[in-house]
């Protein structure tokens, strides 16, 4: 289906011992407390790990370091772009200001102050445009006027070994894994993670999950195909690319046993339990794949072991209790 394959899981295991010491290796905790049960699935043994420790506050750290530490001397000094909701712009101004290369990244009007004021604190230069469509066409312009690389926020093989040494390290952490359900924005997270699950362990049951309104990639699944949307509408705005992209959606699909959707609403009430049950705070995104444990797949997963992952939890404080008071009144 591509020209480029998966990872390997050698090739995995190699770009997890190059990040050995720049980037968290991120801790797994059983979700077992009295707490939390009753909103989980019946007799599941269930752990999360908490990838929003991550370097620059999610996953995207381990992508764009290796895609960033990858550049060569001219392109080192020409610098990088990106566009980003905010999660993937913060890691890659993270990344490049750790290795001394400039980073100009282009996000929405929309995204959270949080995370346009965190990009500027690592020293990139942050453009602000109406919606991703416009971000898109900016960053095209960027490359083309200032020939900088241009670090894609989820297609492309570095991302994709990076996202795969999450997986490489869960499956290591918790190797009798039954399920693991992994949360979709444009497949990047998913594609690796999807392939290091496979590697370790074949009889793994991995599960993508998708806000009804940024179903791209559910769409790609049912089509054979990658699929754009005209309209994304979602309050997880980590999960809203507007498209499938043919490299992410070709490893995905080859290792990924499934995606389901989740209503908006199935986030806040992620949210809520996370927090008030363990302390855990999240942006949506992070909670999405607990929120699938807790709704769309809780009957189906009783007594079996799952994880799930806390991938971000870069959100502003007002926001997030905004979204939590919510989550509460739901439940």
């Amino acid at each position: 289906m591509t020209e480029h394959p998966a990872p390997s899981l050698n090739e995995i295991k190699q770009a997890a011992n190059s990040l050995q010491g720049k980037i968290v290796n991120t801790p797994v905790v059983k979700l077992s407390s009295d707490r939390i049960a009753p909103y989980l699935p019946d007799g599941a043994e269930m752990s999360i790990k908490l990838e929003l420790f991550q370097q620059a506050g999610s996953f995207k750290a381990r992508g764009a370091l290796l895609s960033v530490e990858a550049l060569n001397e001219d392109e080192r000094q020409r610098g990088i772009t990106t566009v980003s909701a905010g999660n993937h712009a913060l890691a890659a101004s993270w990344a490049a200001n750790k290795a001394g290369v400039h980073a100009k990244v282009v996000m929405t009007k929309t995204a959270d102050p949080i995370r346009v004021a965190g990009c500027r604190a690592q020293g990139a230069e942050v453009i602000l445009v109406e919606d991703i469509h416009a971000a898109f066409d900016e960053v095209e312009r960027i490359k083309q006027e200032e020939g900088r690389t241009f670090v894609h926020p989820f297609e492309g093989r570095y991302l994709t070994l990076g996202t795969g040494t999450c997986g490489y390290e869960y499956a290591t952490q918790v190797p009798d894994l039954d399920v693991a359900i992994v949360p979709i924005g444009g497949g990047g997270l998913i594609s690796g993670m999807s392939t290091a699950f496979k590697a370790m362990n074949p009889k793994i049951e991995v599960i993508g999950v998708e806000p009804f309104g940024a179903d791209s990639m559910y769409r790609s699944f049912q089509s054979g195909q990658p699929e754009k949307l005209e309209k994304v509408q979602t309050i997880a705005d980590s999960l809203g690319s507007p498209l499938a992209m043919p490299y992410s959606f070709a490893v995905a699909h080859a290792h990924v046993d499934r995606v389901v959707r989740i209503e908006d609403e199935d986030m806040l009430r992620g949210m809520a339990v996370l927090y008030d049950a363990l302390k855990i705070a999240v942006e949506p995104a992070g909670a999405a794949s607990t929120a699938a444990a807790m709704s769309v797949l809780k009957e189906e997963l009783a007594g079996k072991r799952v994880g799930v992952i806390a991938c971000g939890s870069n959100i502003g404080a007002d926001a997030f209790a905004g979204y939590v008071a919510k989550g509460r009144e739901l439940l």
